[in-house]
């Protein structure tokens, strides 16, 4: 089969290798550069000098990190994920987000939830672009999916969570049953250097990192097509909210270009909940 006609069977794809070891190892040390602030100041954090990865035992996640590293910003037009964002989404492709994911050993994960529920799209675009920086597995709170739970666009309402598992994020429900079981899914298992991509409405989510030591870090940038308009009001009235403006182009034709770029967002620490 191809990789289109999986990824719309499931509503992810598993690619392994995509990403060479020496770049994931760039990647991991630029992880600690940006943790220790030499790479520009993080709404949230408090830099820690010259640290090594002692600076990252306190972080969870850090939004935005393409806005602080020439490596980051990079791999959003990595060519190897690319190629297949082309084949799976289309040839004209922009990113709105990233998010730097460390979560050290005794960190959080995110409960159920869909992206197009933060992130709406027109035309359901919208996908997930999960680069692991160490091996990912069900010990250190690898991504969960619900393979096929995108077919219907249906948004699931979201509620508060206060599960000690997750960092205290909104979670999706409403949706369990013999096919998705709330506690159900699929762990996608990855080695270093694999790539995890899913579509905004398929319900995912990551467990706590239970080991005692150790990092599960992973690079995500959100892309959609580059031909529709998103009407993203991320930030508050600070943003478009009929056209956000604050992208990268991936590849291709921006339909829009006219309207030019912004420079709206501003990289943070991510919150965890205060029982946490």
């Amino acid at each position: 089969m191809s990789l289109l006609t999986d990824y719309q069977r499931d509503g992810y794809l598993i690619c392994r290798g995509l990403v060479d070891t020496a770049t994931v190892a760039a990647l991991r040390e630029e992880t600690v550069a940006i943790a220790c602030g030499r790479r520009g100041g993080i709404e949230g954090a408090t830099p820690s000098g010259p640290g090594g990865e002692s600076a990252l035992q306190q972080v969870l996640a850090i939004h935005f990190p393409h806005k602080l590293s020439p490596l980051m910003l990079a791999m959003v037009r990595h060519p190897p994920i690319v190629e297949v964002l082309r084949e799976i989404v289309g040839p004209d492709l922009k990113c709105m987000q990233s998010m730097l994911f460390v979560k050290n050993a005794g960190k959080p994960g995110q409960a159920w939830h869909q992206d197009e529920t933060f992130i709406p799209t027109r035309d359901a675009s919208l996908t997930g672009v999960w680069i692991a920086l160490d091996d990912a597995t069900i010990d250190n709170g690898c991504l969960w999916v619900q393979p096929g739970s995108h077919r219907e666009r249906r948004l699931w309402p979201s509620r508060p969570c206060t599960d000690p598992r997750f960092d205290g994020a909104p979670e999706s429900h409403g949706w369990g049953s013999a096919e998705w079981p709330f506690e159900g899914g699929v762990p996608a298992e990855v080695t270093a250097g694999s790539v995890v991509f899913f579509n905004g409405f398929t319900l995912h989510r990551s467990l706590h990192n239970q080991r005692r030591t150790g990092f599960r870090r992973a690079l995500v940038c959100h892309v959609m097509s580059a031909q529709v308009e998103l009407p993203w009001s991320f930030g508050g009235s600070r943003f478009a909210p009929h056209d956000y403006r604050d992208i990268v182009m991936v590849c291709g034709h921006d339909a829009y270009a006219e309207r030019g770029l912004e420079d709206l967002a501003r990289p943070y620490l991510r919150p965890e909940a205060a029982a946490r």
